[in-house]
């Protein structure tokens, strides 16, 4: 086999070890999807559809060859059937020309599977994500529902009740305001008191002051008396 067809060979088992993994349950979407949307399948899904166009043309120029050598041996030849030689040759050529074209065929095939299997694993794990989210928005506004009716019917019993309460909050509002008005007059008298009593603690000083002058000059008054 020559080297062009072992990579073929190789890729083509490749594929199929991959078809393997998406087919069977390794993993579940939500999984597969985190791993499509990595930094390093991101890093090739920017440029996935020239990549894959690329095997593709790749993989259908391999297949036209594998046709075109099939036909070219499978013709009959009159004079490779006179030696024995040249019809084991041209027999093996025919049936490398058949692996080949086979080899191809299956190489794109799986190509366009895994393609597909890819795509709809991506749409299986946003659908699940979309209906775990519906269903847990569908629980939360059962839950809001059911509060409402306890509410209401609560509301229904406790409406014969607030009106008393109504009435007892009314005369609590005005018997506040007038304790309202009664602190803001105490507060003025007290404001009021204090800056009275801060004038007769300055008046108190100012006689102080006056009082010890008047024994200065007394005590200057009997030694001047004495000194005479």
């Amino acid at each position: 086999m020559s080297l062009q067809w072992t990579l073929i060979a190789g890729f083509l088992y490749l594929e199929i070890a991959v078809v393997l993994l998406l087919v069977l349950p390794v993993a579940s979407p939500k999984r597969w999807q985190k791993i499509f949307k990595s930094r390093f399948m991101q890093t090739f899904s920017n440029q996935a559809s020239w990549y894959f166009g690329l095997i593709l043309l790749i993989l259908v120029l391999f297949l036209l060859d594998a046709i075109r050598e099939m036909r070219k041996y499978s013709s009959p030849d009159h004079e490779a059937h006179l030696h024995l030689d040249a019809e084991m040759q041209s027999n093996m050529r025919l049936f490398r020309a058949q692996r080949n074209f086979y080899i191809a065929g299956f190489a794109l095939f799986l190509s366009l599977v895994i393609r597909r299997l890819t795509t709809l694993i991506s749409t299986q794990a946003t659908l699940l994500a979309q209906s775990e989210a519906a269903l847990a928005q569908a629980k939360s506004a059962t839950t809001a529902a059911r509060d409402i009716m306890t509410k209401s019917s609560g509301e229904a019993a406790q409406n014969s009740t607030n009106e008393a309460h109504d009435k007892e909050i009314t005369e609590l509002k005005e018997k506040l305001k007038k304790t309202e008005k009664d602190l803001e007059h105490s507060k003025k008298d007290r404001e009021a008191m204090v800056s009275q009593s801060q004038s007769l603690k300055n008046e108190y000083d100012r006689l102080m002051e006056e009082h010890r002058l008047l024994q200065v000059k007394v005590s200057k008054g009997d030694g001047d008396k004495k000194s005479d």
